[in-house]
């Protein structure tokens, strides 16, 4: 199966789940930006249930940009806010200790392009999760694609998928219970080295 897919921050357990059991992984390139998507955004488990990461981004309305040239707004230290955040979320997950080296320069890093850096992001991801992927980048936008099963509208967080036919143990579910589809970083750090083949074995109807 060959996919399309907008780049996303810390993708969701959808958006990985179909990136594991594809062949090959076409990310969208040259769409324009819009706001409130999952290319800024990110949804993790914290001690009061569901918790937003959201990336500041120097953009308007008014003006239509292409996403890969929106850039980041660094005038709050939001690289440190989400750290922090995850830190406490997660210090006390299974195998948070485990990649903390590895995903920890990335909210360290000088950030320009969002799109840059949610590519960055997810080229980690993928080696924590060992995860090895064709990837292809269009070169040009297309409205209707023949050649790829087109799950571009997962970017939009409105959607209400209720996929996940098998649950794993979050850090805080004895609190608030199994909340559904979060960043890929929620089953990392509670799953581990188990992550990948949680993720080939989810049923997609996407």
């Amino acid at each position: 199966m060959n996919i399309l897919l907008h780049p996303t921050y810390f993708p969701d357990v959808a958006h990985m789940a179909a990136i594991a059991q594809s062949d090959v992984v076409t990310f969208e390139m040259d769409d324009n930006f819009a706001k409130q998507t999952y290319r800024t955004r990110t949804y993790i488990y914290g001690a009061n249930g569901k918790l937003l990461l959201n990336i500041p981004v120097v953009y308007t309305q008014k003006n239509r940009q292409k996403y890969r040239d929106v850039k980041v707004s660094n005038a709050e230290n939001w690289q440190s806010i989400h750290w922090k955040s995850l830190l406490s979320a997660y210090k006390t997950s299974p195998f948070f200790e485990y990649y903390e080296d590895d995903l920890h320069p990335l909210f360290e890093m000088k950030v320009d392009y969002i799109l840059d850096y949610n590519l960055k992001c997810f080229e980690v991801i993928s080696e924590c999760l060992q995860l090895e992927k064709s990837i292809l980048k269009t070169e040009e936008f297309k409205h209707e694609v023949e050649d790829a099963s087109d799950l571009r509208h997962l970017v939009n967080p409105k959607l209400d998928l209720n996929f996940q036919n098998e649950k794993y143990t979050q850090v805080f579910d004895d609190k608030h219970g199994f909340i559904n589809n979060l960043s890929v970083l929620d089953l990392l750090f509670n799953e581990g080295p188990n992550a990948l083949d949680y993720l080939e074995n989810q049923d997609l109807s996407l």
